[in-house]
């Protein structure tokens, strides 16, 4: 999900074909921006209220809000194409690829005529916008991912369902007394897995005390804490066997479902975001019993309230004609009452530092403080911001699965990664030095012929 596709010239003549056509004033002359966002459901619920409160709000411009899947890839086309709409919602982990690929309007210049400051924000999301020295968006709703549990589980184990682990080494022993198996040896509930859900894999080397950022002088992936990462993911095939750890995935239901593996019974703890309240409402039993905590990491003391941060972002596509107009729109949105009413509406928390008094009574999820609290903390850390990040993304995610399935030996399975890598980031780093004066001498003009 943090890479950029490759398009065909005729994929890209037909995707084009089918885009929104550029803006046009209405009857009542108003310009029209085209808004493209991904959500779905409440949350593009949730936004369309707000895109109507502006529209309302004022005479000179009408918003439309598109809701668009595959956005990454259907917005490069369309920015490709030298049509895109005049804003654009995306995740905050494809922010560096699209400024890499010169796809934005950096809104340095535009922030300077603004009330909008860094020190509104927390800082995990106002860096979350920020690539080689420019902001390129500002955060709409925010996430951190937490581990929730099932106290029905626990208590049922003789567990007290009030008393989640607080370091790695508790998670394991919970997870050993939690494991049921049928009379053939198959899992037929196991307290955690690595697996579940699987969107995170390359990342759980941040409770070992490992980042992946890139840095020229030093490796990336096979460093102490990788491998400290890997011995763990080796523990799960040795303890529990890798053929019935995989049997266990594969009978796992959707996501999105009653079927779902936490709701189900099947994994007692999982790491999950706050968005899960929604789908623990809409498809869990209604005497589900969770509670929500931070992940317990390898080392708490030195390790604590370790996270993922992530956050939406609103985006100017390059190319746009109405700059200043969609700028208008973003900075309405990042006003404290109206970022307040939209992450409400998601059931999300607001990226901002200060939040109305009000605000955690009027929230429906009664423990999104958590993940508030985990926002705040020095060891909240975003996927990696560098244009290799989808190289390392992939490579981890394979080898992340071979090691739960075979539990081989972490430096086989490293090494020759990190050999690959380094070939990549030579090329890459060699592309960049080739492109780095215009682009640089380009982003500055942009910024400063901003009135």
């Amino acid at each position: 999900m943090y890479g950029m596709p490759q398009f065909t010239p005729i994929l890209l003549i037909s995707l084009l074909g089918l885009m929104l056509n550029a803006q046009s004033a209405l009857g009542n002359d108003r310009l029209v921006l085209e808004y493209w966002d991904k959500w779905t459901g409440i949350e593009a619920d949730a936004m369309r209220e707000i895109v109507e409160d502006y529209n309302s709000s004022q005479s000179e411009v009408e918003v439309r809000y598109l809701s668009v899947s595959q956005i990454e890839r259907k917005l490069m086309l369309a920015i490709a194409g030298g049509n895109p709409p005049d804003l654009a919602g995306i995740y905050s982990h494809v922010l560096s690829i699209y400024a890499e690929n010169n796809a934005l309007i950096p809104l340095d210049g535009l922030l300077r005529n603004s009330e909008i400051r860094e020190e509104n924000y927390l800082p995990v999301y106002w860096k979350a916008c920020r690539h080689r020295g420019f902001t390129w968006g500002l955060p709409t709703t925010p996430s951190t991912v937490a581990l929730y549990w099932n106290k029905a589980i626990f208590r049922e184990a003789g567990l007290d369902p009030e008393k989640p682990p607080t370091s790695l080494a508790e998670l394991e022993a919970i997870n050993d007394a939690l494991l049921v198996k049928d009379a053939d040896g198959r899992i037929l509930r196991l307290g955690h897995t690595p697996q579940e859900p699987g969107w995170w894999n390359p990342l759980w080397v941040y409770w070992f005390g490992g980042r992946l950022d890139e840095s020229p002088d030093t490796p990336v992936v096979d460093t102490p804490a990788t491998r400290a990462t890997f011995t763990w993911l080796q523990s799960y095939p040795k303890r529990f066997g890798g053929q019935a750890l995989q049997a266990l995935r594969n009978g796992f239901g959707n996501f999105a479902s009653p079927q779902n593996s936490f709701f189900t019974g099947r994994v007692a703890m999982t790491l999950q975001g706050p968005w899960l309240f929604n789908f623990i409402n809409q498809y869990a039993p209604p005497d589900f019993e969770w509670g929500v905590a931070p992940f317990p990491s390898a080392d708490p003391e030195a390790l604590p309230n370790v996270t993922i941060a992530e956050c939406d972002v609103l985006v100017i596509p390059k190319g746009t004609r109405h700059v200043r107009e969609a700028f208008r729109f973003i900075e309405y949105v990042n006003s404290q009452p109206v970022l307040e009413k939209l992450c409400i509406g998601q059931r999300k928390f607001s990226p901002l530092r200060e939040v109305s008094s009000d605000f955690y009574s009027r929230h429906p999820n009664p423990r999104i403080k958590v993940f508030v609290d985990l926002a705040a903390s020095p060891n909240a850390l975003l996927a990696p911001r560098q244009i290799l990040w989808p190289e390392i993304k992939s490579a981890l995610s394979v080898a992340f699965d071979q090691e739960l399935l075979k539990g081989e030996d972490p430096a086989l399975l490293l090494e020759p990664i990190e050999t690959r890598l380094d070939r990549i980031r030579e090329r890459q780093e060699a592309r960049w030095q080739r492109l780095s004066g215009s682009r640089m001498k380009e982003w500055k003009q942009l910024v400063n012929s901003t009135p």
